[in-house]
């Protein structure tokens, strides 16, 4: 007899089991060789919780499997009610919170062990006018000429890519990060893979600091601010984030404020906002009581400075989805029921102002323009079909433009007259709409695929094109001739979520979100 009919008559002879059990048993024979016994994730990611939050159809993808992947169904093997109970399982919290040091970091890292840097492109076409599209559909990036639109590459990227690639300051490498901790390097000018690490388990986001030296990611699992090497990708500092109070705080995201040589920490958890710094001359940064009686003299508790020190700025309540200004003098961010922006000076730490922003903005989609001598931004609403449009001269509400749903992004170009505003939500999600910037008004309502998600719209570097994500399956990258708004070609692409063009991101360009 074998192992799997010993295993069997056991089972039979212990029947009936408790379903936790059998689901515990199913997944340490199926399920733990590529997610590994913790469920933490090897080759496969992660099944817990905390990556599995946005997850659909689990059960048909056990049943089913994953195309293009290696994930192989089970529907031959497993019942419809031990399928149930294997999604019960895995969507369970695990028994104990899991960490994850800088030797686990450094333990997972994978570099490409025959990739040897180009000392210049590889490809004709302009390195600056590049754009990335990824391509979640099948966990993959395809790497576009700017001006031809021919794919130059089209690379593998970790499972469930989240939260935008992140170029060097020089825009030839860029790195991308998977919701369950991985980061991957790649070379622009080469075209290869450079390698991987895993800096979490349960990731948010990454930001490269402003000498492009360092790399910050942004952690739910565990709770902490993790800094790699943009060379190597080797941990240089794992940051538990904690409260002064000591409460442990997940992070939300982390920021990159390049005039400030710094990074920007939104906290889940906690009424703080962290500035870490990325100048080797900062601080010091002090957290307790600062009293002095002699010149020159300091008496303080909880000093930092240098690289790495961290400031905290304390706030009456959690914020989150944090927009800077141009000078990354101020910040706003929302509160945790998505009712209102709050203004805060990062000079002084003190709030400016408080805005009426219902509906849950999204100020990570936000932009900014010129209109009438005046700086303004403006921001989706997840919750509401507006778009509110905002003075930062003195941070009042100017008007709020009725859209047909609610959006997910915007976008601009500091060479282009108008806002694209996608409706991501609702009934008219296969339309975008083009709005005047001075105006304030629709101009334009394109639909190029009815009855599709449409959404993300990315400019080439001139400004002279205009770029929108069929967000299907078998979706495809729209091309838009940016001043006739007509549409002169469809790119074939795998669900493409967000496109990012290497110009301008590394020049923070007008109308980018950052």
């Amino acid at each position: 007899m074998g192992q799997k009919e010993v295993l069997w008559a056991a089972a039979l002879a212990l029947a009936p089991l408790a379903a936790g059990a059998d689901a515990a048993a199913d997944y340490a024979e199926h399920c733990a060789s590529c997610h590994a016994e913790n469920r933490l994730g090897g080759t496969g990611p992660a099944l817990i919780p905390e990556t599995l939050a946005r997850a659909k159809n689990l059960d048909q993808v056990i049943a089913h499997g994953r195309p293009s992947t290696q994930m192989m169904g089970f529907a031959d093997e497993l019942s419809p009610e031990r399928i149930a109970a294997l999604v019960g399982f895995i969507k369970a919290p695990l028994a104990e919170t899991p960490v994850w040091t800088a030797d686990d970091i450094a333990a997972s890292r994978e570099m490409v062990a025959d990739y040897a840097p180009a000392g210049k492109p590889v490809f004709t076409a302009d390195p600056m006018n590049i754009t990335l599209v990824v391509e979640t559909g099948d966990h993959h990036v395809s790497v576009l000429d700017g001006d031809t639109f021919d794919v130059l590459d089209r690379f593998g990227t970790p499972y469930a890519v989240h939260g935008g690639p992140k170029f060097s300051p020089d825009g030839r490498f860029v790195f991308v990060m998977s919701r369950d901790g991985w980061v991957e390097k790649y070379d622009i000018w080469s075209l290869r893979e450079v390698g991987r690490v895993r800096a979490g388990l349960n990731s948010r986001n990454i930001a490269m600091s402003h000498d492009g030296k360092w790399l910050a990611v942004a952690n739910y699992l565990p709770q902490t601010l993790t800094i790699l090497s943009t060379e190597t990708l080797e941990p240089v500092r794992v940051i538990n984030v904690k409260a002064q109070d000591g409460t442990p705080s997940r992070v939300s995201a982390v920021y990159q404020a390049p005039e400030r040589k710094s990074f920007i920490l939104a906290l889940k958890d906690a009424p703080e906002i962290w500035e870490v710094a990325t100048d080797p001359e900062a601080g010091p940064y002090y957290d307790g009581y600062v009293h002095s009686f002699e010149k020159d003299a300091t008496e303080a508790f909880g000093a930092q400075e240098g690289l790495f020190a961290r400031r905290r700025i304390r706030t009456e309540e959690p914020l989150d989805d944090f927009f800077f200004d141009p000078g990354y003098r101020n910040l706003i961010g929302t509160n945790r029921e998505g009712t209102k922006g709050v203004v805060i000076n990062l000079t002084s730490g003190g709030k400016v102002a408080e805005l009426p922003l219902p509906g849950m903005p999204h100020l990570g989609s936000g932009i900014t323009w010129d209109r009438n001598g005046h700086k303004v931004m403006a921001t989706p609403h997840l919750d509401e079909g507006v778009l509110s449009v905002i003075d930062m001269t003195d941070w009042t509400l100017v008007r709020q433009i009725q859209t047909n749903g609610p959006g997910f992004f915007l976008r601009s170009h500091e060479t282009s007259p108008y806002v694209w505003a996608d409706v991501f939500f609702g009934p008219h999600k296969d339309e975008v709409h083009i709005i005047d910037k001075q105006t304030l008004e629709i101009v334009k309502t394109v639909n190029p695929a009815p009855g599709k998600t449409v959404a993300h719209t990315e400019f080439t570097k001139d400004g002279r094109y205009a770029l929108v994500s069929i967000w299907e399956d078998e979706g495809a990258v729209v091309v838009y001739d940016a001043k006739t708004l007509e549409e002169v070609r469809r790119l074939p692409m795998r669900k493409p979520s967000g496109k990012y063009n290497v110009w301008n991101k590394i020049t923070f360009s007008d109308g980018t979100s950052h």
